[in-house]
């Protein structure tokens, strides 16, 4: 029993000071977390003077001291000297911290002239800071969409342009990005291959489209200036003036075969009409003769006609008859060889 007493002691002066163990453990993760000593420690020998009440009132206001405090040592090194109370307030803004300092550090490398200022606001606007700096050191090459221009002979030129950009750092903050710049560079490619009268001139001169862009003034109000502008190739395309020709000389003919078709159909209808008008006039004279035998008959009733003048009348009328088929010989027989043939039929 006494074995078990001591064996059971000590098993619980074990479980105690494992207990102790793992508070202090966790009591110390607790205040190097609230109190980082090691990141105060490397600051005060990198020169970066901050309090240990500062970083913990950092984790307080939900700021990661390693971001403030690595940003301070980076720019402390480099020979530039930043405020900590602006690094904070850019990373409360949803600023990026270490890519404003390492802007900092590269501008004033380069002897280009940024303040924290300017590279704060630049980076809020969404740009980034860093590749600006990168570019304003190194130019940027952009490559143009084919742009197709017709000339005023007709023929269809289409160009490709390479554009070198330096950034502006004045004029990233509200400046157009590299969308305006190649829309106005390839509605200077339009007007200068435009104005040419004839293509050929084009060909032989492709630098005269980059002077006459350059001289506009493309770059302004963008983020960038315009270095220089090649023309990397040109192709020539399609014979627009004669496809213009050739559709407009199609419109001119369906116009006038409109035109010609409406005047037959109104000769057409005249010619029905005068058919129509020579069947009525017909029509009247059959009528009209129609009423002479009546006319005579009355005129027998009446006693103004005699039989003695109705055969004179009939002579007259047989004379007239054979004076006409004498005087037109052609047509009697012409007529004859038509009732001959109809009575073969």
């Amino acid at each position: 029993m006494d074995n078990l007493g001591a064996i059971l002691a000590v098993d619980s002066q074990i479980g105690i000071i494992i207990a102790i163990a793992l508070i202090s453990i966790v009591g110390l993760w607790i205040i190097f977390y609230f109190i980082p000593v090691g990141l105060w420690f490397s600051a005060l020998v990198s020169g970066v003077r901050i309090s240990l009440l500062q970083l913990v009132l950092m984790r307080w206001r939900k700021i990661p001291p390693a971001v403030i405090v690595n940003n301070l040592i980076s720019a402390t090194k480099a020979g530039l000297y930043l405020n900590r109370n602006d690094l904070e307030a850019h990373y409360l803004a949803g600023g990026r911290v270490k890519a404003v300092v390492n802007a900092l550090i590269s501008a004033d490398k380069a002897n280009i002239s940024l303040d924290f200022k300017t590279a704060t606001a630049i980076d809020l606007a969404g740009r980034d800071v860093l590749e600006a700096v990168q570019m304003s050191v190194k130019p940027k090459v952009i490559n143009t969409p084919p742009v197709a221009a017709v000339a005023k002979d007709g023929i269809q030129l289409i160009a490709k342009a390479r554009v070198t950009l330096r950034a502006n750092i004045k004029q990233l903050v509200g400046g157009a990005g590299e969308e305006t710049i190649l829309a106005r560079v390839g509605e200077g490619i339009v007007t200068s291959i435009g104005s040419a009268q004839h293509h050929k001139q084009v060909l032989e001169n492709p630098d005269s489209i980059s002077k006459v862009v350059l001289s506009k003034g493309l770059d302004s109000g963008t983020a960038y200036e315009i270095l220089s502008i090649d023309i990397a190739d040109i192709d020539v395309g399609k014979n627009i003036g004669a496809m213009l020709q050739i559709d407009q000389a199609n419109a001119d003919k369906n116009i006038a075969q409109a035109k010609a078709e409406e005047r037959r159909a109104m000769a057409v209808a005249a010619e029905q009409e005068m058919k129509a008008k020579a069947q009525e006039a017909r029509a009247n004279v059959i009528q009209a003769e129609a009423e002479i035998p009546k006319a005579i008959s009355e005129a027998f009733r009446s006693g103004n006609l005699g039989i003695m003048d109705y055969y004179r009348m009939e002579n007259i009328k047989a004379d007239t008859t054979m004076r006409d088929k004498i005087s037109k010989p052609g047509e009697s027989s012409s007529s004859k060889g038509k009732s001959g043939d109809e009575s073969s039929k």
